[in-house]
């Protein structure tokens, strides 16, 4: 056989074997009209099932996950349906519980691998409390899962209306979570996803997950004055005398030292916009990248600074967060983000073990807001930042960029050795730079004025160690 037609078959039979494998992998499209229906292919691998189009009641379940996707290279178009979930399934207690240990309460779980799901609106009605604080709307444990264009609505947390003031999942606490993705979850994708959060808990969270990328979406909730809380006169608040859950400063918050809640302060009514726990049961959170998101009326906006394996964050806006805009932490690097200071710092590294963080920062307009007169806090060793602004006017006379500082979100460690090491800042704004006890080798260019703390500035950031 000569070379030329050794080359010609090498070439026919690579053409249909190609052939073959992709016919192969071509699923049939299932076309269902009911729940029911749609429910028996959610355990079947290599199917892409489409739902027609309507709005869908869930009002019953057998198992603490009320709809279980447990199937392997499937696809699941949602687009123009509309999931109704009642609150009260959260709170039955006859469900049949999971085996993987975790007793949480979810509309939609997904463990399988390779899954799509695409398009569907889901929100929970009524006002029903669960049983316990780790209830969420999604749960995505698998591999290479994909939610794309999903948008959710939370309702049914207790007490609604207090935020973070009365604990943080103890006491009688109630949340409802958006998105959990946690172990084992590897290579997960969130594709222009929309998280309304109309109660207390996390838009998206992620335990334990590994190459995680959470991209286009939006995240907003809704603020509070606590001027408006001591107007009140019953509920929640009313009932306790307006005596929050513990005193001084919480999650953004100022409160009296005995508890007491006072005028002129702000609250997020449900907790971050985007966050990461550093683990779920020793499995670490690493490698996740946030990439042009926008994060609204949250108590933190985007919280990588858990995680301590380095994450991105790109091209991401921030704005009305109570907390912090971004809380950033160990080799983190944040490129072209934004965000305001109107109700917290636009952006912290708060911890004295972050090192090597980087970021970019351009800090948009932060006039017109309240109880808050810090734009940024940097702790740690070997940090980058750039902080900048298109008008000068954005940001006000009265606030600072601090170094070794408590103020602030973040400082849990009160017997830590408050400081700022081997920080290289670029502040092209013109706002005023005050370095604190602690803060060495700055290499610091500024715009704005730079001085050090006083002594009278030091002892009260001292005595702030006690008051996180």
């Amino acid at each position: 056989m000569n070379k030329q037609v050794l080359i010609i078959l090498t070439v026919f039979v690579l053409f249909f074997s190609c052939r073959a494998q992709s016919t192969d992998n071509q699923k049939t499209l299932i076309e269902v009209n009911t729940l029911s229906e749609f429910k028996k292919y959610l355990d079947q691998d290599n199917v892409h099932v489409k739902l027609q189009e309507g709005n869908y009641q869930i009002d019953d379940a057998q198992k603490i996950r009320f709809i279980e996707i447990t199937s392997n290279n499937s696809y699941y178009d949602l687009r123009g349906a509309r999931f109704m979930v009642d609150t009260k399934l959260f709170s039955r207690t006859d469900l049949m519980k999971s085996d993987d240990g975790n007793s949480m309460y979810c509309a939609i779980e997904i463990s399988g691998n390779h899954v799509t799901l695409e398009g569907l609106y889901i929100e929970t009605y009524g006002d029903t409390p669960g049983r316990q604080s780790k209830n969420k709307i999604f749960n995505i444990v698998g591999e290479n899962v994909t939610l794309k264009d999903v948008e959710l609505r939370t309702t049914g947390s207790s007490p609604w209306g207090y935020g973070y003031l009365y604990g943080l999942g103890g006491n009688d606490v109630r949340k409802m979570n958006g998105i959990r993705i946690g172990y084992p979850a590897k290579n997960v994708k969130l594709l222009g996803c929309k998280v309304h959060m109309r109660a207390m808990g996390h838009a998206i969270f992620l335990q334990g997950a590994e190459d995680t990328l959470i991209e286009d979406c939006q995240v907003d909730g809704l603020l509070r004055t606590t001027d408006a809380m001591l107007a009140e006169s019953s509920g929640y608040g009313f009932d306790k005398n307006f005596y929050a859950g513990k005193g001084n400063y919480i999650e953004g918050t100022i409160v009296a030292e005995d508890g007491k809640i006072m005028p002129g302060e702000i609250i997020s009514l449900s907790e971050d916009g985007i966050r990461m726990y550093p683990d779920y049961q020793g499995h670490k959170t690493i490698n996740t990248t946030v990439k042009n998101c926008t994060v609204t009326q949250m108590r933190r906006g985007i919280c990588t600074g858990l995680s301590t394996s380095g994450d991105k964050v790109i091209d991401c806006v921030v704005r009305d967060c109570v907390a912090t805009g971004y809380n950033v932490g160990n080799e983190d690097v944040l490129i072209n983000c934004s965000a305001d200071a109107k109700y917290g710092e636009a952006f912290c590294i708060p911890y004295t073990n972050a090192k090597n963080a980087h970021v970019e920062m351009n800090i948009l307009d932060s006039r017109n807001g309240r109880a808050n007169s810090l734009l940024a806090k940097i702790n740690g060793t070997g940090h980058v930042v750039v902080i900048k602004t298109k008008a000068s006017e954005y940001i006000p006379e009265s606030m600072a960029i601090k170094l070794s500082v408590w103020e602030g979100y973040g400082n849990y460690n009160e017997n830590a050795t408050m400081h700022a090491t081997n920080i290289k800042l670029d502040n092209e704004t013109s706002t005023e730079v005050i370095t604190f006890s602690g803060t060495e080798n700055l290499e610091l260019k500024s715009v704005g004025k730079v001085r050090e703390a006083n002594n009278s500035e030091n002892v009260v950031n001292k005595s702030n160690r006690t008051k996180r």
